[in-house]
């Protein structure tokens, strides 16, 4: 008879896995391989963008920068300002007596000189009148003829004993009634003949007419009219330009106090010199608001690239430096306190501190530096003392 199989013992049968623990195994193994090899193309990535400087031994590279060399030469020093264009003179030309505008000869920008025939007003009222007063004029010159006349008979008689003194007084303040009759007479004929001069208006300077103001008919009042024209003078023209009080004692101590001192007119982005003149006066206070002082000078200004109330930058020139060692501005760095230069010699840059001075331009007055020297006037963000560098371009 067969007997039946006992049933196992669960503690002494072998125990079986869960299905569960290979798939959580090759997870394991799945996410522990992505994270080694993103290690290893991390370390790989940084080592590859170091760079070959930083290792232990190695050279920099050199830095390309321009040159410019340490000069000695006359150095003017200037003083800058803005200035204005005043003309010399300028006429705004009324009526002095009351009449109708016959004419108009000028034209518009017209360029006339002292003398030229500009407006005409009606002349009739004004011959009239000095007509009048020549006839009265020649009436009372005849009543004094006659009074001198009657005069000297007077004498004559007293002298005979004709007649009384006072007859003789009498006539002689006559006479002297007469010649003062006459004065008034001849002045009325002046003032009238004037008068009539008026009605005939000329330019007073050489100048350029502006535009027309008036047209013939109109009517004009003596010293209360409408202005007639007006003529500015272009040749020659001053300018009008002020420099603060501390620098007026460098111009006082030059020779004469400053006249004739060099002065350039510039356009207003000082790329351009449109004229030169010289300083003719200093005016004779200061501005308490602002603390300045103003200048005129003058210009020929013969191809009248000066135009009146025109804004422009005047250079005046002061002294010359003789001999100075100069650099370009753009050289000269500043750390703090510390003004220096980057000097080049032998292939590398050098810190040389220099003490600057005078500025003209775009050249600046330095002390602590030599004739000669090449100095760095480039790269600058990338420059250390004892940097090596390489010069590109020619020298400045």
């Amino acid at each position: 008879m067969t007997e039946s199989p006992l049933p196992s013992d669960p503690a002494t049968s072998p125990a079986v896995s869960p299905p569960e623990t290979p798939r959580r195994r090759r997870r394991f193994v799945i996410w522990a391989a992505v994270v080694a090899v993103f290690v290893a193309v991390f370390g790989w990535a940084l080592r590859g963008r170091s760079p070959r400087s930083a290792r232990p031994g190695a050279t920099p590279a050199p830095v390309a920068i321009r040159t410019a060399a340490a000069t000695r030469s006359d150095l003017p020093i200037y003083l800058d300002a803005i200035g204005t264009v005043t003309p010399v003179a300028t006429d705004s030309i009324t009526s002095q007596v009351t009449g109708r505008i016959v004419s108009v000869h000028y034209r518009e920008g017209q360029r006339v000189r002292r003398g030229d025939p500009l407006i005409d007003l009606d002349p009739r009222p004004f011959a009239a009148l000095l007509v009048q007063a020549q006839g009265t004029l020649e009436r009372d010159l005849v009543v004094l003829d006659q009074a001198r006349m009657d005069r000297d008979r007077f004498r004559a008689a007293w002298a005979r004993q004709a007649i009384a003194r006072q007859q003789l007084d009498d006539q002689e303040k006559v006479a002297l009634q007469a010649e003062s009759t006459v004065k008034v007479d001849r002045g009325v004929v002046d003032y009238d003949r004037i008068q009539l001069d008026y009605c005939r208006l000329a330019a007073p300077i050489t100048g350029r007419v502006g535009l027309r103001l008036v047209d013939p008919g109109n009517l004009v009042t003596a010293n209360a009219g409408p202005v007639l024209a007006v003529i500015t003078q272009l040749q020659p023209i001053s300018v009008v330009f002020p420099i603060s009080e501390d620098h007026l004692g460098e111009v006082l101590a030059q020779p004469d106090r400053g006249e004739g001192l060099a002065v350039e007119a510039l356009d207003r982005v000082q790329a351009r010199r449109l004229a030169d003149g010289r300083l003719i006066t200093i005016d004779n206070q200061i501005d308490t608001t602002t603390g300045t002082v103003r200048l005129r000078a003058v210009f020929d200004n013969a191809d009248e690239a000066l135009f009146p109330n025109q804004f422009v930058n005047t250079r005046l020139q002061i002294t010359t430096l003789r001999g100075a060692t100069v650099v370009p501005s753009g050289a000269i760095q500043r750390t703090g306190d510390v003004v220096f230069v980057y000097r080049v010699a032998d292939g590398r840059v050098h810190v040389q501190r220099v003490t600057p001075g005078a500025v003209a331009g775009e050249l600046t007055q330095v002390t602590g530096v030599a004739p000669g020297a090449a100095v760095a006037v480039s790269g600058f963000e990338k420059l250390r003392d004892g940097a090596p560098v390489t010069i590109v371009g020619p020298p400045g």
